[in-house]
């Protein structure tokens, strides 16, 4: 049977046929849906992890134990994961043990562009890299058994673009799950440096194995591909980029690699001496690249191509081609190009409020990972520096400590509940032990809300949506030493304003929790039978409300408001900043 899937819904196919038993992972875009469509098959143990190294973690101590098992990660996730996967090298596996990382070029939603495949080489992990869902599907369910082959962890890097377009797999029946005999063997599990020492051997035996093995590893297998055409030039390739090749040069000679760490050097040698001109095209970093030149193989490669983004198949036929370009249609339709359309906060978001307050106060902001940070633009314009998961709650204390305290004043930290729960506990931790003196606000949503309404420890509820124990962020603020825990409504901004305030004056580390459900869940939807209504003849076309820039609310030609009834969620906002009673919000 045949079917039209997105890419990751393909990796989650694959594990399944494969016959995986666990998988444990954290949200990250553009990787979620893998273990969202994996939560389908109720065969599978599923679960969303509170970060990518208990992930990974569970995943490392499934596959010692026998079982097949998967943790799946964006590629910032692996920053977190490293420190276990990293030893998992040297432990090798029991049972199939795969790491799904997806990588973001262009940064769709990412705070940056690393190349995974650098982990994988300093972590001497092999690495597959599908082109499309079907090799999506067919290359998660090799690396499982590639893995037990190899005794060794395997990365299956993705690409936002595979990630997330669709293309026909044609599907299989799943393997029979099995949990293999677990014998204990400290020499091989327990790395202490006596035993580690010896692993090291056992790694870079293996690696140049593999390296060796995937020579041979051609269409037969299905790793990789070898397409002669024109000798006139032959490019190396893998992942996304072949789609781009393909597209720009149909004539041209492709080698398209499946495995990119270790490095086929056998097969790539062959292929370049049937060529005339040998061109690597890659996405991010010259990693193939640098690789071939280093075995002596010639070749070109980012003299010809950016480091930075996405490809497109006009980018390489402009660099490698002296071919016309083909024509778009779109370039020569009448067409008027659509409207930009700045990135906001949606009608109803319950962190609008609250950043509006920290407008006012003009104290200084660390920001964290979320929707949130949308906080650093017009019209909230609060957010000073983000940086990664968790770091929020450091960066405060940082700034408390750089200035012995005078800045403890005017400096707050905000995170979101997951985030938290992520990786911001340690940090709050941190900073009571260190007698700091900053405020955290917790913006709680009541669901992972960026990367598209996922559960975590504190909603009640697992990743079936079944009732799950929900942690109490109060109880767990206080357990990790704050001495001053408040919540309040974000909507209510100028009551926000004023418990901000009284936290940043208090001489301790204080916790206030902006508590209100995200406008897109059901718990934060509008009401029905409650409206927000404008009475024009109290209206002084101020333009306080329209500079919340709510998504819902619009400035007519007399700059006064008019609600879009069917977008508003009646949370109230507009109504708060009006000082003139105009805006009123009324049940029938």
């Amino acid at each position: 049977m045949k079917q039209i899937m997105l890419g990751n819904e393909a990796v989650a196919r694959g594990a399944y046929e494969a016959g995986v038993k666990v998988v444990s992972s954290y949200p990250g875009t553009p990787s979620t849906e893998i273990t969202e469509a994996i939560s389908d098959y109720e065969s599978i143990t599923c679960e969303w992890a509170t970060n990518e190294k208990v992930g990974a973690e569970v995943a490392i101590g499934a596959s010692i134990r026998g079982a097949r098992a998967m943790s799946c990660m964006k590629h910032v996730g692996l920053n977190v994961a490293a420190d276990p996967m990293f030893t998992a090298a040297y432990t090798g596996v029991n049972g199939g043990l795969l790491f799904c990382v997806a990588d973001d070029p262009g940064m769709h939603s990412s705070q940056n562009e690393q190349d995974s495949r650098n982990h994988a080489r300093s972590a001497k992990i092999p690495v597959f890299e599908p082109a499309d869902s079907q090799e999506c599907k067919d290359f998660a369910k090799a690396a499982f058994d590639f893995s037990e082959k190899y005794d060794c962890p395997v990365i299956l890097r993705l690409h936002t673009r595979v990630s997330h377009s669709r293309s026909v797999v044609e599907l299989c029946e799943p393997k029979e799950q099995i949990v293999k005999e677990y014998v204990k063997d400290s020499a091989k599990y327990v790395m202490m440096p006596a035993m580690a020492i010896k692993r090291h051997v056992v790694v870079e035996d293996r690696t140049a194995k593999i390296a060796k093995d995937s020579s041979d590893m051609t269409t037969n297998v299905g790793l990789h591909k070898v397409e002669m055409r024109s000798t006139n030039i032959g490019i190396v390739t893998a992942g996304a980029a072949y789609q781009h090749v393909r597209e720009a040069l149909p004539d041209a000679s492709v080698l398209k690699l499946g495995l990119v760490w270790p490095l086929p050097m056998d097969l790539i040698k062959d292929f370049a001496s049937k060529v005339d001109r040998l061109v690597v095209v890659e996405e991010l970093d010259p990693f193939i690249e640098n690789e071939i030149k280093a075995s002596g193989i010639k070749c070109e490669g980012k003299e010809h191509f950016t480091l930075l983004g996405e490809y497109t198949a006009k980018m390489i036929r402009s660099a490698l081609s002296d071919l016309p370009l083909p024509v778009k249609g779109i370039e020569t339709s009448s067409l008027e190009a659509a409207p930009g359309r700045p990135p906001v906060l949606c009608a109803g978001c319950p962190h609008k409020g609250l950043f509006l307050a920290l407008n006012r106060l003009k104290v200084q902001v660390m920001g964290d990972i979320g929707c949130y940070t949308l906080g650093a633009l017009p019209p909230m314009q609060a957010l000073d520096a983000c940086v990664c998961m968790g770091a929020s709650v450091g960066m405060a204390h940082g700034f408390d400590k750089a200035t012995d305290g005078v800045d403890s004043k005017k400096t707050v930290g905000v995170i979101g509940d997951s985030t938290f729960l992520h990786s911001g506990i340690t940090n709050l931790i941190n900073a009571c032990y260190n007698e700091s003196a900053i405020t955290l606000i917790i913006l709680d949503n009541s669901i992972t809300g960026m990367t598209g309404h996922q559960q975590n420890p504190s909603t009640g509820r697992n990743i079936r949506l079944q009732p799950a124990p929900a942690i109490s962020l109060e109880k767990l603020c206080e357990a990790c030493g704050v001495t001053s825990v408040r919540v309040v409504d974000p909507v209510d901004t100028f009551g926000a304003e004023k418990v901000i305030k009284e936290e940043l004056d208090k001489d301790c580390v204080s916790v206030i929790i902006a508590r209100r459900p995200c406008a897109l869940i059901p718990t934060g939807r509008a009401v029905k039978g409650i409206e927000v209504t404008v009475d024009y003849d109290k209206c002084k076309a101020c333009g306080a409300c329209g500079r919340i820039m709510c998504p819902a609310l619009i400035m007519g030609e007399d700059r006064k408001p008019v609600i879009d009834a069917e977008s508003c969620n009646n949370c109230g906002l507009c109504v708060n900043m009006c000082k003139f009673d105009a805006l009123i919000k009324w049940e029938e």
